[in-house]
Parts: C-alpha cells; sequence; structure tokens
C-alpha cells in the first residue's frame, strides 16, 4: 500500500509525474480536474455502492475535443531532463537519502526545470493581485482563467479571496525538430568508452 500522506520530496516527485501525465492524457487531466474541483469529496474507496439512478434523458453530444500531440509534451520532458536531470531526480528511489542529500539535489533540479522554463516560455500570472486579497468576480467572468474553490452556489458577482494567482502561457519557444527526431527519445543512453 502506497503512503497516503507522502513527505515534501515525495510530493514533488507526485507533482512533476501528474503534470506530465496531465499534459499528455486528456483523460488523466479530467479527473485531476474533477478531483480538485471537489477537493472535500470522500476517499473513492470509502465509498459504498449506490443503486443506479433512473434513467436520464440523454444530453446532447459535447463538442469533439481536439487530441493533443505528445510531441511537445515529449520535447518538453527531454529539455527538463537535458537541464534539470528531472527524470533522474523523479525516477531515483530516495528513500535511503538523508533530507539534507534530497534538499540539494531538488535545489539543482530546480534550477534547471526554472531554466528551462524561462528559455523555452513566457509565464504570467493569470491575476495581477497578491495571493490572499480579496477581489469580486462579475458576471462574465473568465471560467477557463478564474476557478471558484469552496462554497459555491448562486450566480455572480462572487466575492473571494486569491488562493493561488494562476499561470497562463504568453509565448512559447520550443525548438523546432527534425523531421527524422524521435521524440520519444528523451535522454540518450550514455556509453563511455
Amino acid at each position: 500500500m502506497t503512503d497516503m500522506n507522502p513527505g515534501f520530496f515525495g510530493r514533488i516527485g507526485i507533482a512533476f509525474g501528474a503534470f506530465f501525465g496531465i499534459l499528455g492524457n486528456a483523460a488523466f487531466a479530467g479527473r485531476v480536474q474533477r478531483l480538485r474541483e471537489a477537493p472535500d469529496a470522500p476517499d473513492f474507496a470509502a465509498e459504498t455502492p449506490k443503486p443506479a439512478a433512473a434513467p436520464v434523458e440523454a444530453a446532447p453530444a459535447p463538442s469533439a475535443l481536439k487530441e493533443a500531440s505528445p510531441i511537445a509534451a515529449l520535447q518538453l520532458l527531454g529539455l527538463l531532463q537535458r537541464d534539470a536531470r528531472f527524470i533522474d531526480f523523479v525516477e531515483e528511489d530516495i528513500a535511503n537519502y538523508n533530507d539534507a542529500d534530497i534538499g540539494a539535489a531538488a535545489r539543482l533540479v530546480h534550477d534547471g526545470c526554472r531554466a528551462v522554463l524561462r528559455e523555452h516560455f513566457s509565464i504570467k500570472p493569470v491575476r495581477t493581485e497578491a495571493e490572499g486579497s480579496r477581489i469580486t468576480l462579475q458576471e462574465g467572468f473568465d471560467a477557463a482563467a478564474v476557478r471558484l474553490t469552496g462554497n459555491v452556489v448562486g450566480k455572480p458577482p462572487f466575492s473571494g479571496s486569491i488562493s493561488h494567482r494562476g499561470w497562463k502561457v504568453e509565448d512559447t519557444r520550443l525548438p523546432k525538430l527534425a523531421p527524422s527526431h524521435d521524440a520519444s527519445i528523451v535522454a540518450p543512453a550514455e556509453v563511455e568508452l
């Protein structure tokens, strides 16, 4: 059984794994989004089966979803491995290392990841107000850019505190790939002669 309350460095690995899982798998991204929208929902394993609900009239089919190409996600993963040794860090079993060693490694990985993000993306906060600031969202606010959490009832305007300013990418500068490039090789094996 896995630890349901992992430590800080265990959570780093989970966060990076979830990040790339979300980039590369739309179904997984949807499950994470549903979980984030109901963080206080009971653990699914603890739920008792409920009787099936009466059939409901079928809703109109949702619009077709775009399937994301995994090439850009693989390219980013390769850049994070090249400059931050990201995969090496996440795949390493850190159970036998002390916190000081893990912290030193995490600092190097953090610096490399930050350098990759700054080199290849222009990232800005979605909201410019400081976290903890009280704001009011008027009717018509961009629900894709602002997620409401907590006790969400009624209609706008909504007043609340910013718990996270959010991030948006304003520009992406990934390198161009040669047609023969295999993006699934995010880090080639190394053979010392």
